[in-house]
């Protein structure tokens, strides 16, 4: 259904109680929404102005403006059409978007984590800064063509089908699997290899592994470092991992206990 018509979704069809900013707080944090959507070196974690560029195989990615600015951002979307962008990568105009977009995870979002975290959205500022387009190479720049890759990768589940919070946590709002997994030809993830480290987006080194066969950190340095940012061999994090970090020291010590567990207990691969 994806190749061939858009999804329409209406607040009707969503069940979810009054929404809790708060919570949309948590959710936009344990999310990395920043990481990717500050402009390249801000230091302002609620101004979404964009522009960050991920070089890929595909070509470079440009990451949009999502500020609450009608004209440059997404101000002048309703619930609806936020909903419909994380669930199903899609537009409120019915394009599909780029699975850069890490809807892959968000589509497994909880609805009230949705109607919680658009609650927040709409506190944050508005910024004016246009956002340049995506430079992507043929047939990768035809979004129809999205459609194809959603019916591969997008409606088959996730890995695990746990139902539990340390999944939630890890698979579905941190994405952790979108950088620290290997993808196939196709920019599909290869779940043969989950969390075992790939290509960096950039083209320069690696994304490390952080399966246990790998990692053997012990729970509580896992622990540390998503509080600090240290390793147990007294480096420390850095790059995009930095920013990573920035968002799970604010996470509850069981929210970072909870993503310990779920990496110390991934089977082998």
């Amino acid at each position: 259904m994806f190749f061939t018509r858009a999804v329409t979704v209406t607040t009707e069809d969503i069940k979810f109680s009054k929404a809790d900013p708060l919570n949309g707080k948590y959710v936009f944090l344990a999310s990395g929404c920043s990481s990717c959507h500050i402009a390249q070196g801000s230091t302002d974690e609620y101004s979404l102005a964009g522009g960050q560029v991920f070089k890929t195989a595909f070509g470079s990615f440009v990451v949009p403006n999502v500020s609450n600015s009608v004209k440059a951002g997404i101000g002048g979307w309703k619930f609806n059409d936020f909903y419909t962008a994380l669930k199903f990568g899609q537009s409120p105009d019915g394009q599909h978007y780029f699975p850069a977009f890490p809807y892959t995870a968000y589509s497994q979002m909880a609805d009230q984590d949705v109607a919680d975290l658009w609650a927040f959205w709409k506190t944050l500022p508005s910024v004016e800064t246009q956002t340049e387009k995506h430079q992507l190479d043929f047939p990768f720049n035809i979004r129809r063509n999205v459609g194809l890759w959603k019916i591969l990768y997008l409606d088959n589940g996730y890995y695990s089908s746990k139902n539990d919070r340390a999944t939630y946590l890890v698979e579905a709002l941190a994405h952790c699997a979108e950088c620290h997994t290997s993808r196939d030809v196709f920019g599909g993830l290869q779940t043969s290899k989950w969390f075992r480290g790939a290509k960096n987006p950039s083209g320069t080194g690696r994304v490390p592994s952080i399966h246990p066969q790998d990692l053997m950190w012990s729970k509580d340095e896992i622990v540390e470092y998503l509080l600090s940012g240290f390793t147990p061999d007294y480096d420390v994090a850095g790059g995009s991992m930095a920013l990573v970090v920035k968002n799970t020291a604010r996470l509850t010590k069981s929210d970072r206990d909870l993503i310990a567990d779920y990496l110390l207990n991934l089977p082998p691969s």
